[in-house]
């Protein structure tokens, strides 16, 4: 089992940036891919960025390509959402998990127009 959490959240201006960080903890070696997922009220959860540990190849939704980068340090098992130029719509509970398996706290991003 691997243990999540995220820091980094808060509420901002539109077109400010905001960095998310994932700590992970426990069985690490197992997980192959993070992802941040994120769920705003009254919308289902829907993925938004994710990272190979082992190549580092990134992947992202349409709707923040662009605006977010994903990335990790491997040995401080830890990865990080840069969010750039955000938007009203990206307030959201963020959510860090690996390989869909174990998931951490959440933690709120409010972006206001």
């Amino acid at each position: 089992q691997v243990q999540l959490a995220e820091s980094g959240g808060g509420s901002v201006q539109a077109g400010d940036s905001l960095r998310l960080s994932c700590v992970a903890s426990g069985h690490t070696y197992k997980t192959q891919v993070t992802e941040w997922f994120r769920q705003a009220p009254g919308k289902e959860r829907e993925v938004v960025a994710g990272i190979y540990w082992t190549s580092g190849v990134t992947f992202y939704a349409d709707s923040v390509k662009g605006r977010f980068t994903i990335s990790r340090i491997l040995g401080k098992n830890t990865v990080y959402l840069q969010m750039d130029s955000l938007k009203p719509e990206d307030t959201a509970v963020y959510y860090c998990t690996a390989d869909e398996k174990d998931w951490g706290q959440g933690i709120q991003v409010t972006v206001s127009s």
